[in-house]
């Protein structure tokens, strides 16, 4: 399915940019994680271990004896300690860099104003915050017309400051490059050998896509017992609701070059129940393979990202 991108439009795009350029990942994904620790003691959530200490709930029969009394005194809920060999859970996270992820073009990015590739960045940074704090392990892979990044899943520091390099470098690079997903998810999936959390970024807008090839590889990432979360990335006010001023304009795909002249205001309805039913054929197919399917709309923010990973690591428990 192809992406669009404005060319009428750079200069006004550009002049909105805030000037709270990204300049430290690590504190910024510290901050994002923060602010979701914050909403979930409001909200239906927080059942869940927020405090990010080693705890688990008790289940019933289970041995009171280790048993948190003092956490129990301030949320009312039996949790019981859990140990270090306990909490060991490896996540890797996979980005897709294609061009159609560098839509809007942007000069600088901001948490305020992020393209597809840079919010699947500072989500990823935010994601390892949390597995940081849960002693998990993580990996990276980024991908375009190449395997561009592999790291396999550790949990030093050292690690951990080398993939927030690279994604880093995501927030300030421009692809060109066109791709097709499955042929690097079955790459990934065969350095994937113990059970793992995999989260995928990615707009799943490619060129010439062989849609059952694609969900063959998301079938592939499956195996072995992992958990499989796509984040499908995209831009709610363009990319689905088509929202443009009714002058003329002219998009081009950004990964193919074609161009198309035209008022948006006439193609509007068609292309919004068009990109509606490829929603939903995803959702259902992910369905179909038990892969958790996660429509991000980069304009709302990381709660559902987050979200999704403690509704993902209650399953692999």
């Amino acid at each position: 399915m192809p992406s669009l991108f404005l060319f009428s439009n750079i200069m006004m795009d550009l002049s909105q940019v805030k000037s709270s350029e990204i300049k430290n990942l690590e504190l910024l994904a510290r901050q994002v994680v923060e602010g979701f620790i914050t909403g979930m003691h409001k909200s239906p959530f927080h059942g869940f271990s927020v405090e990010f200490s080693e705890h688990k709930l008790y289940n019933k029969g289970e041995s009171t004896r280790h048993i948190d009394w003092k956490l129990f005194a301030k949320t009312e809920k039996l949790y019981t300690k859990k140990y270090e060999e306990e909490t060991n859970l490896r996540c890797h996270i996979i980005i897709d860099n294609s061009a159609s992820m560098h839509y809007p073009v942007l000069k600088t990015q901001s948490l305020d104003q992020l393209n597809k590739i840079g919010f699947s960045a500072v989500a990823a940074a935010s994601l390892m915050e949390v597995l940081k704090r849960q002693r998990d392990a993580v990996g990276l892979s980024i991908y375009s017309d190449t395997y561009e990044y592999y790291a396999p899943e550790k949990g030093s520091d050292r690690h951990r400051k080398m993939i927030l390099h690279q994604l880093e470098k995501l927030l300030t690079s421009n692809s060109k490059a066109n791709t097709e997903t499955y042929k690097y998810l079955h790459e990934i999936a065969e350095k994937i050998h113990r059970r793992s959390l995999i989260f995928l970024f990615t707009d799943m807008m490619q060129s010439n896509t062989n849609q059952e090839a694609l969900f063959e590889a998301l079938r592939h990432l499956k195996h072995n017992k992992h958990e499989v979360v796509l984040f499908h990335t995209f831009d709610g006010k363009t990319e689905f609701n088509f929202d443009f001023d009714n002058s003329p304009k002219k998009f081009v795909d950004v990964e193919t070059g074609e161009e198309v002249n035209l008022f948006s205001e006439n193609i509007q309805e068609q292309y919004t129940s068009l990109v509606d039913s490829y929603f939903k054929e995803l959702k259902n197919k992910c369905l179909q393979y038990k892969i958790d399917y996660v429509p991000v709309d980069i304009q709302i923010g990381f709660n559902q990202v987050l979200t999704s990973y403690f509704l993902s690591r209650q399953k692999m428990m």
